[in-house]
Order: C-alpha cells, then structure tokens, then sequence
C-alpha cells in the first residue's frame, strides 16, 4: 500500500513520554498493538516532518488538488 492511498482500516494512535525518557507512539488498529519508542530528538525530527506534510497537504488542498472522500483515513486520537 502506498502513503497516498486511501484505506478502510481505523485505527487509535496515542503519543506520550515513558518512565524510560523515550516518546512513545502507540497505534493500535484490529487486533494489533504498536508501541514505537524514540528517543527525544528522533522524536523531534518526527514532529518536523509531520509539520511539513501538513503543509504541503495545505498548500496541496489550497491549489485545487483533490482532496479525497470526506473523513480523514488512519486519523487517530491521541
């Protein structure tokens, strides 16, 4: 499956610190848990990259660009 293509499945993500000084993401979709552990500036670099996709989906959505059907697949709750 590629990033830019659309899906059914749902899932539930959940971001936070642990007691080890690690960020912990943590999805969790069908039956299948998923705790994935960075240390603080892998996390850094995460929330960087997340914030340059937002944009450029922005920039994307502002050109014209098809959008998609409504809702936002893979959209969790943290």
């Amino acid at each position: 499956m590629s990033i830019d293509k659309e899906s059914d499945i749902s899932a539930n993500l959940q971001i936070g610190p642990t007691t080890l000084g690690m960020v912990r993401i943590y999805v969790e979709a069908e039956g299948l848990e998923l705790p994935l552990d960075f240390d603080p500036e892998e996390a850094e670099e995460i929330a960087e990259e997340l914030r340059a996709a937002a944009e450029a989906a922005r920039q994307m959505g502002s050109d014209g660009a098809p959008q998609g059907k409504g809702g936002k697949p893979g959209k969790g709750r943290r």
